[in-house]
């Protein structure tokens, strides 16, 4: 098996690693949306110890540690996905898989508006056309819940500004999600004893089956992210643009088939313009790869002429 292959069926499983996690919040449903959280991000971390002592991998903290500037991204980046998280987390275990399906579905349009915005980047004609397909489906969806779909949109502003902050922090995967989670022990820690204290706590109290659940929101976290970054060196970026499609889209038959959320029509046509503003995202994404690609090898051969003959 080629190297290509293995990084797309590897890319490919964490993605619906990412979408059948959908399915295990409510397993904690007895415990509040904060506490998860927080034992999400202690365990977490635990499991990312654990794979860096493995893998004797240390050396890159003190580098961290020196820079004050990697520090604070890092801090900036640990904010918005611990608040990603933890709305991820309230909306699914509320009732609103449909939203959390939305946010991520749109994420990629939020990204590419923070694109312009942010790094003055310019868009081409198919992105326009996405991005208005995009701002119209909330517009139908507002007038559906009778409010702005707020969860969505969190979810996604969130995980677009955390890929702002990516863009800036010089750490792999593996090196981003420890950090991350280091730098919000102490808050979730605390939080989490003074539950204990307090009597309100759910950790080994419930019973042991959910003990061993808010463990397991450890690997939960860390196993689709390891298989991220193995695929992530493997696959041109266009190739897994298209594959985070697979976690929305599993998350809208979770939600319609498995939680059994109504869809009436407005909402059917909301998704609808949503899909098709995907479809000419992703359309134009194949294109652009496909361009750059055909740029690369006229360059090689402009670069490498052709032998003159005898």
């Amino acid at each position: 098996m080629s190297d290509s292959t293995k990084g797309l069926l590897i890319g490919a499983s964490s993605y619906v690693l990412w979408g059948l996690s959908t399915l295990y919040w409510p397993l904690l449903s007895s415990s509040g949306p904060i506490e998860i959280l927080a034992h999400r991000m202690v365990w977490s971390l635990v499991g990312m110890l654990l794979v860096l002592l493995v893998m004797r991998h240390w050396q890159w903290l003190v580098g961290l540690a020196r820079s004050p500037r990697q520090l604070l991204l890092v801090a900036g980046a640990a904010t918005v996905i611990s608040a990603n998280w933890g709305i991820f987390i309230y909306t699914v275990n509320s009732g609103n898989a449909l939203q959390a399906s939305l946010g991520y579905f749109i994420n990629p349009l939020v990204s590419v508006v923070f694109g312009v915005i942010i790094f003055s980047e310019r868009l081409r004609p198919l992105q326009w056309v996405a991005v208005a397909l995009g701002t119209l489906a909330v517009v139908v969806l507002t007038f559906d819940y009778g409010a702005p779909p707020w969860l969505a949109l969190g979810l996604a502003l969130c995980f677009a500004l955390y890929g702002v902050f990516k863009k800036f922090v010089r750490l792999d995967g593996l090196e981003s999600l420890t950090s991350e989670t280091l730098l919000m022990l102490l808050p979730a820690l605390g939080y989490l004893l003074v539950l204990h204290a307090m009597g309100t706590g759910t950790f080994g109290q419930t019973s042991p089956a959910h003990t061993l659940l808010l463990v397991g929101t450890g690997a939960v976290t860390a196993l689709p992210l390891l298989c991220f970054g193995f695929a992530v060196v493997r696959l041109p970026l266009s190739m897994l643009g298209l594959l985070q499609f697979i976690v929305p889209v599993m998350q809208f038959f979770i939600a319609w088939q498995v939680f059994g959320e109504q869809l009436p029509l407005s909402r059917w046509i909301g998704f609808a313009i949503v899909w098709v503003a995907l479809v000419v995202f992703g359309t134009d994404l194949v294109r652009n790869a496909r361009d750059r690609a055909t740029a690369r090898r006229a360059a090689g051969e402009t670069a490498d002429p052709e032998p003159e003959r005898r």
